[in-house]
């Protein structure tokens, strides 16, 4: 059974305080030479010792400082996941304005621009960016999601026929790829 670096770290100390009382409490000392030789050998166990606790809480830092950036970075994940339904449902009803509808309520449609527009700015602080595809790029699995494949006349097999969502990613990581569906054609 493999132990683990913490457990082999305590049981080197172990060993080494054993090795200490075993040096301290030896009560047959021939010559100087001996009792130099016990000493010098004192000395490296308990600089061993204390080398091996100085990394161990140099490496315990180091571990709490990427616990800290992540949790930072990506503590916020489920939240803005459940925030992109929101932006998709202000994102249908804009492009579903006609021009009458915008001319008779034009101060709400307006309305409903900049709180989108402010829901933008609120993602792009947060280190959310929209991956926005647009129709003849080529697919890309990283960062789209093929809804459907369909054989289009003049385009090429992989490229991106039509755009259903945008995708967001927070930082490095994908949120939600973007919906896209997928040319089909041979060659």
């Amino acid at each position: 059974m493999a132990e683990s670096k913490e457990e082999q770290f305590l049981d080197d100390i172990e060993q080494a305080e054993a090795e200490e009382q075993s040096v301290i409490f030896d009560d047959v000392v021939d010559t100087p030479e001996d009792e130099i030789e016990q000493l010098r050998a004192e000395r490296d166990a308990l600089q061993d010792k204390f080398m091996r606790a100085l990394a161990e809480a140099e490496n315990a830092r180091k571990r709490a400082q990427k616990d800290r950036m992540e949790a930072e970075n990506y503590g916020g994940t489920k939240l803005s996941r459940d925030l992109l339904p929101v932006f998709d449902n202000m994102k249908r009803a804009v492009d579903s304005v006609t021009e009458e509808q915008r001319e008779a309520a034009g101060a709400l449609i307006e309305g409903i621009e900049l709180t989108m527009r402010e829901l933008i700015n609120v993602f792009n602080k947060h280190g959310i960016r929209m991956i926005n595809p647009e129709v003849g790029d080529k697919f890309d699995p990283q960062e789209h999601e093929a809804m459907f494949e369909a054989p289009v006349p003049g385009t090429k097999a992989g490229e991106i026929i039509q755009v259903s969502a945008q995708g967001f990613m927070l930082h490095d990581r994908i949120l939600r790829p973007a919906q896209v569906g997928v040319s089909s054609n041979p060659g």
